[in-house]
């Protein structure tokens, strides 16, 4: 989609919301934010949302890790709430996507022959059922989609979000990266897991003041006199100390 566009390609941060091993939270939560290696809490629906929602509790590890970012990003821009279905949009980077959620079905399939197989592991065993989660939560009828981005740092997504309000089709975008711990067979040390989100927008809204303005530049971005190729190190450097 980039090549498609003339570069620069810009919007205004407006939310962040992360949930990592050592916590979780909003840019204007006060909480430090990290995403690097360590095991990841475990998700309830109060840790995220006050009010019952019956939804979440049945979600495999992978939706409930990518739904709640996207619920502390949306809160940090003050979207969370809404009244009419909206046009934004979510673009999320993966590596592992959901590889335990399926792992953990054939687990139910090989005994008896598959008679014991999990209908709520199986409804799961997609990478982006999570972004069908949160459209459902919070009215979005944008592009949603996930990629599968190896060790980018969550750059082609974010040339891909940006795409997507330069050609105005959404009036704002989430963007992020999304992972679980990587199963045991893979034998990695010390893998990074966590997933962190941001909130993009085209133009200024009364009432949010924006993190910064990033400009996508020769697959790096640029705010300020700073810039980074990386989608967590822009999320930490963005964020007050």
């Amino acid at each position: 989609m980039t090549d498609l566009i003339h570069e620069p390609l810009q919007a205004l941060v407006t939310g962040i919301g992360w949930v990592s091993a050592s916590g979780m939270g909003c840019g204007r939560g006060g909480v430090p934010f990290t995403l690097g290696p360590g095991c990841l809490p475990k998700l309830a629906r109060r840790d995220v949302f006050e009010e019952p929602y019956k939804r979440f509790g049945r979600l495999d590890d992978y939706s409930k890790l990518g739904l709640s970012a996207i619920t502390f990003a949306l809160r940090d821009a003050g979207l969370e709430h809404w009244e009419s279905k909206r046009p934004i949009g979510v673009i999320a980077s993966s590596r592992w996507g959901c590889l335990r959620t399926d792992m953990a079905y054939f687990d139910t399939v090989l005994p008896d022959s598959g008679r014991l197989a999990s209908p709520n592991l199986f409804a799961y065993t997609l990478s982006n059922c999570f972004l069908g989660e949160a459209a459902i939560r919070f009215g979005l009828t944008g592009a949603g989609f996930v990629l599968n981005e190896g060790g980018a740092g969550g750059m082609d997504t974010l040339g891909m979000a940006l795409g997507n309000l330069a050609m105005e089709d959404c009036e704002a975008m989430l963007v992020g990266i999304s992972d679980l711990e990587p199963p045991v067979e893979l034998a990695l040390q010390d893998p990074e897991a966590g997933a962190v989100f941001l909130v993009l927008e085209r133009q200024q809204r009364e009432g949010v003041q924006p993190y910064g303005r990033i400009c996508l530049k020769k697959g790096r971005i640029h705010w300020g006199e700073y810039s980074c190729d990386c989608l967590t190190e822009l999320a930490a450097a963005l964020l007050p100390t």
